[in-house]
């Protein structure tokens, strides 16, 4: 599903299939590299489940696509600019199918969004950011996995130091007046979010 969505996507641009290959190759690499646990294919592939679900509230599919596809294509534990490193690639990648400018400008923006996920004027965005975080919203079996994987991806810190840091992110949602910015993803996963949230504070406070 996630190959085919994207020859699909870049269909529309070009009809360069070496080109299209050398580029699926490239997010099939990078999202599969050996220190990615969470930050996966199988990441995307949610993504792309959640997004398809609210297809016809979103204006702009192509551009959404794009920045599932690459919003997270620069991961490391160890740089604090993933997004921003991520969102260049992007824009790097789009020049080369010829993907008009206010689509990469909208992409760029979509993918650095998820640095914060704050509410955005785009509604498109706040889609994509909600969709991004469904996962905390999910029962607690499939919450566990999640932050256990990104608890291996941060595996170069210890305890004292993971634990703090961690917990700072858990509050950040939390004191959001809302996690989740559309009606879709509020009503689906807000209430469940912030019980997860709070239990895996609760775990790291032992």
């Amino acid at each position: 599903m996630l190959k085919g969505t994207f020859i699909k996507l870049l269909s529309n641009y070009t009809d360069n299939n070496g080109l299209v290959n050398e580029l699926w190759a490239e997010i099939e690499k990078n999202y599969s590299g050996r220190k990615r646990h969470y930050h996966t294919l199988q990441h995307l592939d949610n993504l792309l489940v959640q997004l398809t679900e609210v297809k016809g509230e979103i204006e702009n599919w192509e551009t959404v696509l794009f920045t599932l596809y690459y919003h997270d294509i620069i991961y490391s534990s160890l740089r604090f600019d993933n997004e921003e490193k991520s969102a260049e690639l992007a824009e790097k990648r789009m020049k080369r199918i010829s993907v008009p400018h206010n689509t990469i400008q909208l992409c760029k923006e979509q993918v650095l969004a998820t640095k914060s996920h704050n509410t955005s004027a785009d509604d498109d965005t706040n889609y994509f950011t909600d969709a991004d975080l469904s996962v905390l919203g999910q029962d607690w079996e499939t919450y566990s996995w999640y932050y256990k994987n990104v608890r291996k991806e941060y595996s170069i810190y210890p305890d004292f130091v993971y634990n703090p840091g961690r917990k700072k992110v858990l509050n950040h949602f939390l004191s959001m007046d809302r996690i989740f910015k559309t009606a879709f993803f509020y009503k689906r996963f807000e209430i469940q979010a912030r019980q997860n949230l709070q239990k895996e504070i609760e775990l790291l406070s032992k």
